[in-house]
């Protein structure tokens, strides 16, 4: 078992299958040393298990977990893209959020901590990264948040 895997089977996280891309588009695109993955949102099993808006019909711990599975569902096709093997992640470059919330929330950041704590306890300082997070009114199959990722690999 490599590093990364063992820091998975710690953390209790099974990575699941990749998730299809669900419109005209590739789940991700390896150029150079850099592999960036579209946006992922909290599915399970193919289907997008947290839905709504943040701060409306989600709380934010909720959220926090939504973003823990777009992480999850992220390092899926990480995975295909370093062909089973990441140990080839070298760094997390960037990670782009987007919450559903109405105008007047205000915690996007705090969402979003949930994918960038999960991303540091996978790979430690290699996981610190660059990061933006907007507030969306709606996202792709009433997903209440969606992650997309930068990385680079060896």
């Amino acid at each position: 078992m490599n590093v990364i895997d063992a820091k998975l089977a710690e953390l209790g996280i099974t990575l699941p299958p990749a998730m299809a891309p669900v419109a005209n588009y590739v789940p991700y695109v390896v150029t150079g040393n850099l592999v960036i993955i579209s946006g992922q949102l909290p599915a399970v099993d193919g289907k997008v298990t947290v839905t709504g808006k943040v701060g409306v019909d989600v709380s934010v711990e909720q959220g926090q977990h939504a973003a823990q599975l777009c992480f999850t569902n992220l390092l899926a096709h990480l995975r295909a893209a370093c062909g089973g093997d990441l140990d080839r992640v070298r760094r997390v470059v960037r990670l782009g959020g987007f919450i559903a919330s109405p105008e007047s929330f205000t915690q996007h950041a705090t969402v979003m901590n949930g994918a960038s704590d999960l991303a540091v306890a996978v790979f430690g300082d290699a996981g610190r990264h660059a990061r933006s997070t907007i507030g969306v009114p709606a996202l792709p199959l009433d997903a209440a948040v969606e992650v997309e990722g930068l990385f680079e690999i060896g």
